[in-house]
């Protein structure tokens, strides 16, 4: 077996190739090949630069790696469906060829029998037989979709060269027996089919330090700082123990909160220091009897 070298893959498969009958069915070959290397001329990939494998209603090709990929989309995106248009509109009903298309890139080897070997070739197969590949043909009024790998998205077609509209793929989510594969459809997801979660490939390939502070750097923002609640100033035994001078004028009466309500009924002697502000947490309260708060008025105090 060779060493896995990088290739470009295009996978191209008629639809409901095995409805037809023998005579179509060879006739619908020949189609293919023709409408193949008619794409891969005007790519200027010729046939030193590639590898074929039939696939009966099916064409693998392995691309050298070198060969410009902008070229072979550009192809597969116009000259193509043209090319189909011109077979179609001469063919019956019967011989109608319609296909789906698959550009990956990746590493493939080749064994002593000519055998094809590699995940990334394995993984461009599995897109080539999605279902999702094969509702979005059924819903096209042209006769070609084409669905391309993440990695080829990433390297080439995000890029939005001339051409190739970036704006014209969609991410899909395919399902195949190992798991969900990512991958970018041209054109719009077939009826039933979700695009991928939100987000272009910018945003999927980029870190963008979510969940960091300002600046990225990844330090948490400092803790927002407690106030700690303010206690009511309570008067010690000194201040409750003395006497209030006779005939001094009390203290200003504090403000109450709005809507407190105070009563006071008999003699009210101030005395001591008196704190004012939110620091009483006296509020809708009624007194009765003499109230005696020790020690000598300090008019100002409040």
């Amino acid at each position: 077996m060779t060493d896995p070298l990088s290739r470009t893959i295009l996978l191209l498969d008629i639809e409901r190739f095995s409805d037809r009958d023998d005579v179509e069915q060879a006739y619908l070959r020949r189609m293919l090949y023709d409408i193949t290397d008619r794409a891969l001329e005007s790519a200027g990939i010729d046939e030193t630069r590639r590898l074929r494998a039939d696939r009966g209603d099916s064409v693998m090709e392995l691309i050298d790696a070198n060969a410009p990929v902008t070229a072979l989309l550009r192809a597969l995106l116009v000259d193509v469906p043209a090319q189909l248009k011109v077979v179609n509109r001469m063919a019956s009903s019967s011989a109608q060829i319609r296909l789906r298309g698959v550009v990956a890139t990746g590493y493939v080897a080749v064994d002593e029998h000519d055998g094809w070997v590699g995940t990334d070739l394995n993984d461009a197969c599995r897109l080539l037989d999605a279902q999702l590949l094969r509702a979005a043909l059924r819903e096209r009024p042209d006769d070609l979709a084409l669905i391309v790998s993440d990695a080829l998205y990433t390297g080439v077609v995000r890029h939005d060269h001339p051409g190739i509209p970036a704006g014209e793929f969609h991410p899909v989510g395919v399902d195949t027996k190992n798991g969900p594969m990512r991958a970018w459809l041209h054109g719009p997801p077939p009826s039933g089919h979700q695009a991928a979660p939100a987000g272009t490939a910018d945003q999927d390939h980029r870190d963008t330090g979510a969940g960091e502070a300002p600046g990225g750097s990844g330090d948490r923002p400092a803790p927002q700082t407690r106030q700690t609640p303010r206690t009511p100033h309570a008067p010690d035994a000194a201040e409750s123990s003395r006497v209030p001078a006779q005939g001094t004028s009390p203290a200003p009466e504090s403000r109450p909160a709005p809507g407190a309500v105070f009563n006071f009924n008999g003699a009210v002697n101030v005395g001591g220091s008196v704190v004012a502000g939110d620091q009483h947490g006296v509020s809708g309260g009624q007194v009765t009897g003499d109230v005696n708060m020790g020690g000598s008025n300090k008019g100002d105090a409040s």
